[in-house]
């Protein structure tokens, strides 16, 4: 990742998916993840991959199945975040030749998920493990391996986050809400982007 910062569109639709992700990726953030409980989802991913091609990463959330990784990989996304470690999605997704990033927060669910081959880690929800927690946690994880804070991120506390020892961050109802517009969450994502480099230099 360069910014590690995931845009969580969490109930986007097809039809504003584009312009939406356009002006987050204008704005310096160049991940984007669709959950899959989102409207169409699918349809979403494969509007933003083919028209926003080359300019970022574009994925999908909430993925819970070994059969929503295939369908994610066909609609053209490139990576996989899941809520929970799920071995089998994880090793399908690194199978199919995409990123993989699952949902942890215990000690045991971190090793089971890198284990399994996971990329990075997902802390969720972050809010209430908090930075102190984190810290802890990250006392005992590989190195070489990231750790993003998801749930109750936001600019007010990156540098808190990244005190811990947090390498970046998934951003859901701070950055975009449904209905949204788009110049409303480019400039939440520049905030963002602005908090960032300021807390990681």
């Amino acid at each position: 990742m360069s910014r590690k910062m995931i845009a969580i569109l969490r109930g986007i639709t097809p039809e504003e998916a584009v312009e939406t992700t356009a002006a987050i990726l204008d704005a310096g953030i160049t991940w984007i993840e669709v959950p899959l409980n989102s409207p169409e989802p699918l349809d979403s991913i494969a509007r933003i991959a083919s028209a926003l091609k080359g300019r970022g990463h574009f994925g999908a959330g909430t993925v819970l199945s070994v059969k929503d990784v295939q369908a994610v990989a066909a609609a053209g996304g490139d990576f996989i975040v899941s809520p929970n470690c799920n071995p089998e999605v994880i090793r399908a997704s690194k199978a199919a030749g995409l990123g993989s990033y699952p949902g942890v927060y215990t000690p045991t669910e971190c090793f089971a998920a890198l284990d399994a081959g996971a990329d990075a880690l997902k802390i969720f929800p972050a809010e209430l493990m908090e930075p102190k927690g984190l810290k802890a946690l990250k006392a005992v994880l590989p190195k070489d391996r990231d750790v993003l804070a998801v749930g109750g991120a936001d600019p007010s506390n990156f540098a808190d986050w990244a005190a811990a020892g947090a390498d970046g961050f998934g951003l859901g109802s701070f950055l975009y809400k449904p209905g949204r517009p788009a110049a409303e969450v480019g400039q939440r994502a520049a905030d963002c982007v602005a908090a960032y480099d300021a807390a990681y230099g």
